[in-house]
């Protein structure tokens, strides 16, 4: 099986790829959270820091491009194939309101024929490797029918199914129905992202697919930092390593971001995942959200992991996500 870490803006930038390697690792592709082109071509200060090989050594990294403009795209992969990338992702899964107006992630499956042109554009300009992470559908899961023999047209290096449709968002379970579907109608690798928060989420799938061989996590990893060591050889999560790795992260937000309020920002998005992780949490899920300084920050960490234990139970079969 191969493992992906799928990109979530905001969180899995590069100082918190370089952490999670370095701590635990196991992860065949780290996905970038998605760069936005614009006609003039150029990256933004934090697209180009996330780019840049020297914050990337060590890790195999696949560029996500956002955008229904194959010239964006095109004029995106050239800019980084510089950097020697030669892999890169199509984004047709961001649910976000304001992506979906514009055409652009979850939104462009709506738009089919234009979707269709915008593939063959690139495939025919490029030899580029180009994997499409993609949601099932925008309005209806029966709008994938229609995209999949669209996909099947294009070498993609992958098919990555999120199996639900713009509207659910993240809520509501993944359509595992059309999932088996995409499984033996596409002509391309597909691999799994979806809801995958615990041991008993991730033998379930793999039973019901033995023929899968890749899956991505998301949210889940976010939470349970050690699930996949978890599912891979059922090693104890150890707070101590979790300890270690938040610190490691810590430390580079400090380093790279200027006052309280943005070092905590970043902070508070991984815990708004990562606290379901300890038992009976929820005093310090308040303390952290409520906390306006990163001296006060510092001993609501200390005394959480000094105090609270992490919850095996949750690990092993109970969504840490809700």
């Amino acid at each position: 099986m191969k493992y992906y870490f799928a990109p979530l803006e905001g969180i899995t930038g590069y100082i918190y790829r370089n952490a999670y390697q370095a701590f635990f690792g196991q992860i065949d592709k780290y996905f970038m959270p998605f760069i936005s082109p614009t006609k003039n071509k150029g990256f933004t200060s934090r697209e180009l820091n996330d780019v840049l090989p020297e914050h990337n050594q060590g890790l195999t990294v696949v560029p996500q491009i956002l955008t229904n403009n194959s010239e964006y795209f095109i004029g995106t992969m050239n800019e980084l194939t510089k950097f020697g990338y030669n892999e890169f992702n199509l984004n047709l899964g961001c649910p976000s309101g304001t992506v979906v107006a514009k055409h652009k992630g979850s939104g462009f499956l709506s738009q089919r024929k234009q979707l269709d042109e915008f593939l063959e554009d690139i495939f025919s300009k490029s030899s580029m490797k180009i994997s499409i992470k993609t949601r099932i559908g925008k309005d209806s899961s029966d709008e994938f029918y229609e995209l999949i023999e669209i996909f099947n047209k294009y070498p993609l290096e992958e098919l990555i199914i999120h199996p639900r449709i713009q509207t659910d968002f993240y809520k509501n379970k993944p359509n595992m129905k059309v999932f088996k579907d995409a499984l033996e109608l596409s002509k391309n690798p597909v691999c799994y992202n979806g809801d995958i928060f615990n041991v008993k989420d991730y033998v379930e799938l793999t039973e019901m697919y033995p023929s899968l061989d890749a899956v991505m996590l998301g949210r889940g990893l976010i939470a349970n930092p050690g699930l996949i060591r978890k599912i891979k050889n059922d090693n104890v999560i150890d707070k101590y390593t979790i300890k270690s790795f938040h610190d490691a992260v810590y430390a580079g937000y400090k380093e790279i971001l200027s006052g309280d309020r943005n070092v905590l920002f970043k902070m508070k998005e991984i815990w708004f995942y990562m606290i379901r992780l300890f038992d009976e949490s929820d005093k310090y899920a308040k303390k952290i959200r409520k906390t306006d300084r990163l001296c006060e920050y510092e001993v609501i960490i200390s005394m959480l992991f000094e105090e609270l234990d992490i919850d095996e139970t949750l690990i092993q079969g109970f969504n840490i996500v809700n």
